[in-house]
């Protein structure tokens, strides 16, 4: 007897064509619908083409469990294709599987739009590492290296340009040789995406669940709109929009039934026309509702498509200087209507010089650009890591990013990584979702509110937490203190009264969470 599936897991559903198709991947559409009808819930899959006359659809049940019956319709009439039937039987959520996306489903935007939470509810913050190479130019053993790393640090999320996004970049198909990089579309260099290379893909596959096995949802960006790998001429302001809303609907196909975020735009100033229609068709076709947003250049106005409905986050970057600037998400925490927001794309580490935004510098960007309102979470970079520089001082890489002396495994060990990855293990099962920026409830400290359920604070150089007059009874009286340098409880217990101060020393920078629960 067959094992049931399990819930928030994919199953591959595998087609065999029954004739050749001169132009699968651009002229035949292929879907599935599967329905639960305990629930009378329905779910929607596009098919992805994988070479030759292969076809497959991905399905994760959205955590109900039983029998599910599904259809295929294609956009030709092959018996192969079309009208197939079937049935699948999932079984319950394992509550104590180790994938908090196994127990409590994919990301999807909290009820205020301002965070993330799990398909049940369950408070999440994205911590994100920016590995934009990985995907064509890693190897299986480097990503399980990278993956193990990233996830012993506290990582969940690692940002990936999907394709080597330069027209203009000439090197061998030897992802370790100098220069190298794997193909996806044999049109790109043209500013097509039209000839695919299944195999890239199935490559792909191996290296996304390398990620998935470690907990590191991969936050996928078809194809770059500003500098790319070397700043060779990007595809993704040239390519045809509606190649472009393909694509998306591809990666949605390939990957959307495995946690994931859509990053639609990124690097551009945000309203080339391949972005809407990349978001437009992520949103007719991811059934489970993961993120999608856009990711902006240093000078961008980040407020692109704004009032869309695809739209879930906007995420600024502040340059490559070593500056801190929580300004830029202050100010887009004020846009309107709602959205998440994030600085995607802080100083990287050693970039350009040994120094450039090192050590505890990444540790005091992620506290401020959290406590700006960047309640989305925080994310981090570091020289030779996200162009996946293969050896030390690569010929052909940009020195501006570079850092001297590193590869991208020598970066992996940059030590700014450590105190951001902390961030999501202090906080791990503190009630997080749509807190907000706070100036009033405490004297000239960083915090973010979420009234009776959680005051969070972080202070530079420490000191005696004071509370206003006027906070009243919004900050709970359990309290914990912490070196987010360490991860380490420097002190916990219960304040007397709204207006009992939480001592602590001064001169090192803490983490203050009021919250129930935090004196246990």
């Amino acid at each position: 007897m067959t094992e049931p599936h399990t819930p928030w897991s994919p199953v591959d559903i595998a087609f065999e064509a029954a004739k050749d198709h001169q132009f699968p991947y651009t002229e035949v559409e292929l879907e599935a619908e599967f329905r639960h009808p305990a629930s009378g819930t329905v779910v929607r899959r596009p098919a992805f083409w994988d070479g030759g006359r292969r076809w497959a659809v991905r399905f994760a049940s959205p955590g109900l469990a039983g029998e599910w019956t599904w259809r295929t319709v294609s956009s030709v009439a092959d018996p192969g294709l079309h009208g197939r039937t079937g049935t699948l039987t999932i079984g319950e959520t394992d509550p104590a599987a180790a994938s908090p996306f196994r127990r409590h489903g994919f990301w999807r935007m909290s009820p205020g739009g301002r965070s993330l939470v799990h398909a049940d509810g369950a408070p999440a913050l994205i911590v994100a590492d920016t590995a934009w190479g990985l995907p064509w130019r890693a190897t299986a053993e480097q990503a399980r290296t990278y993956a193990a790393d990233r996830a012993a640090k506290g990582f969940n999320a690692a940002l990936l340009m999907s394709v080597m996004p330069d027209m203009d970049a000439r090197g061998p198909r030897d992802r370790t040789a100098d220069g190298g990089f794997d193909i996806a579309f044999e049109d790109l260099r043209d500013g097509g995406l039209d000839r695919m290379v299944p195999a890239y893909f199935q490559r792909l596959d191996e290296l996304l669940g390398i990620l998935d096995a470690h907990g590191i949802v991969p936050v996928l960006q078809p194809v770059f709109h500003g500098f790319g790998w070397k700043g060779l001429r990007v595809a993704g302001p040239v390519v045809p929009p509606a190649s472009y809303a393909r694509y998306c609907r591809y990666l949605v196909a390939r990957y959307g039934a495995s946690p994931a975020v859509w990053l639609v735009g990124a690097d551009g100033r945000g309203d080339e026309p391949q972005i809407a229609a990349g978001g437009r068709e992520i949103e007719a076709w991811d059934g489970y509702h993961q993120p999608t947003g856009i990711h902006y250049r240093p000078h961008g106005p980040n407020n692109a498509s704004q009032e869309a409905s695809w739209l879930d986050f906007q995420w600024c970057q502040t340059g490559h200087r070593g500056e801190h600037l929580p300004e830029r998400v202050a100010d887009m925490w004020r846009n309107l209507p709602v959205k998440a927001v994030a600085n995607g794309e802080p100083s990287y580490e050693h970039t350009g010089g040994r120094g450039v935004a090192a050590g505890w510098w990444q540790g005091h960007e992620a506290w401020s650009n959290l406590c700006a309102g960047g309640t989305m979470g925080v994310v981090y970079g570091a020289g030779s890591l996200w162009q996946w520089v293969q050896r030390v001082d690569e010929p052909g890489q940009a020195p501006f990013f570079m850092a001297p002396g590193a590869s991208w495994r020598e970066a992996l060990d940059f030590e700014g990584s450590t105190y951001v990855g902390l961030l999501r293990r202090i906080l791990d099962g503190v009630p997080t979702t749509d807190m907000a920026p706070d100036w009033q409830t405490c004297l000239a400290t960083r915090g973010l509110l979420s009234p009776g359920r959680l005051f969070l604070a972080y202070s530079e150089h420490g000191g005696t937490l004071q509370f206003s007059p006027d906070a009243g009874d919004t900050v709970p009286l359990p309290y914990r203190v912490m070196d987010p340098r360490t991860g380490k409880t420097i002190a916990s217990g219960a304040r007397t009264g709204p207006l009992a101060p939480v001592e602590a020393p001064e001169g090192e920078p803490l983490v203050y969470l009021c919250f129930e629960g935090a004196d246990a």
